[in-house]
C-alpha cells in the first residue's frame, strides 16, 4: 500500500478530509522550501503538492506563475527539487509527497532516470498537468514499478468515459480541476462541484481532491463535505509574493490560513 493510498484511508476510518497544500519549491529561495513544507504539516496538512518550476507553465494563472520564474532565477530546476524533497524525507517519513509540473523537464531527464530519482527522493506520486493518460503509459509502467502514483487531473467538462479511464491507470487520488480556466482564477460554485463529484464518485474507487479557487476555511469546509480532498495553491503562494521581503511573515500566513482551513474542515 502507497503512502498516499495508506493516508487516504487513515483519513477516511477516522471520519476526517486530506488538506493538500501546494507550493512551488524554490520560491522564494530554495532555502525556503523545505522548513515551510515541515510547518504546512504542523498545520495540519495530510498530502502535499510540490511544484517543479516550468519556464512555460500554461495551466497556471499569474500568481503560479511569478512563483516559478522567482524559483528558476534561483536556479530550481526538477534535479534541486527532487533534492529538496529528500531532505523533507530525511525527517519526515510520513507525509504523502506529491511532484506537480510539466511534462518537458520530464522528458530532457528521461523517464527512467526520472523514476529512478524520484523513487529515490522518496516521493510518493507524480501529477503531470500535461500528460494525458492515452500518452503515459511508458512514464505510468515505469513509476508503477517503483510504486510511485500516477495522478491525473479531471476537468469540469470531464465525461464518465474520461473518469474511468483515468480510474483504470492513474493511483494514488485524482484530482478535480473545479475551474475552467487557470490555476487561481474564478468564483468556486460549490453547487456544481457537488453535482460533478456525484458524477465522478460513480465511475471511479479513488479519492477525489478537488482544486481551484481554494481560498479561504469557509472554502475549504464547503469543500470538504463532498469531496476527499482540499487542494490550495494560489491563496498560499500569494502570502509569499506578498512579503517577499519577509519569508517568515509568509511563513507564519501560510500556517495561519492553513491551520484555520483545518479547524474548519474537522468542525
Amino acid at each position: 500500500m502507497s503512502r498516499l493510498q495508506q493516508k487516504f484511508e487513515q483519513l477516511k476510518h477516522s471520519g476526517r478530509k486530506a488538506l493538500i497544500p501546494f507550493i512551488t519549491a524554490g520560491d522564494p529561495t530554495p532555502e525556503f522550501t523545505v522548513p515551510m513544507l515541515h510547518a504546512m504539516v504542523e498545520a495540519g496538512a495530510d498530502v502535499i503538492e510540490l511544484g517543479v518550476p516550468f519556464s512555460d507553465p500554461m495551466a497556471d494563472g499569474p500568481v503560479i506563475q511569478r512563483a516559478s520564474e522567482r524559483a528558476l532565477k534561483h536556479h530550481t530546476g526538477l534535479r534541486k527539487v527532487l533534492q529538496l524533497a529528500q531532505e523533507f524525507r530525511q525527517t519526515d517519513s510520513d507525509t504523502p509527497l506529491v511532484l506537480m509540473g510539466y511534462l518537458n523537464p520530464i522528458e530532457i531527464m528521461g523517464y527512467e532516470a526520472f523514476a529512478d530519482a524520484v523513487h529515490a527522493a522518496e516521493v510518493d506520486g507524480v501529477l503531470t498537468v500535461d500528460l494525458p493518460p492515452e500518452e503515459s503509459s511508458e512514464c505510468i509502467t515505469l513509476l508503477k514499478q517503483r510504486h510511485i502514483d500516477q495522478i491525473f487531473l479531471l476537468a469540469p467538462n470531464s465525461n464518465a468515459t474520461r473518469v474511468q479511464k483515468m480510474d483504470q491507470v492513474g493511483s494514488g487520488y485524482l484530482y478535480y480541476v473545479s475551474l475552467k480556466g487557470v490555476t487561481g482564477a474564478g468564483h468556486l460554485d460549490t453547487a456544481d462541484v457537488e453535482q460533478k463529484l456525484a458524477m465522478i464518485k460513480q465511475h471511479t474507487t479513488l479519492p477525489v481532491g478537488v482544486g481551484f479557487g481554494v481560498k479561504d476555511a469557509e472554502t475549504a469546509k464547503t469543500i470538504a463535505r463532498i469531496a476527499d480532498g482540499v487542494v490550495v495553491g494560489s491563496a498560499l503562494i500569494a502570502k509569499i509574493e506578498a512579503n517577499l521581503d519577509s519569508p517568515d511573515t509568509a511563513k507564519q500566513e501560510i500556517i495561519d490560513l492553513l491551520s484555520s482551513m483545518r479547524q474548519a474542515m474537522d468542525s
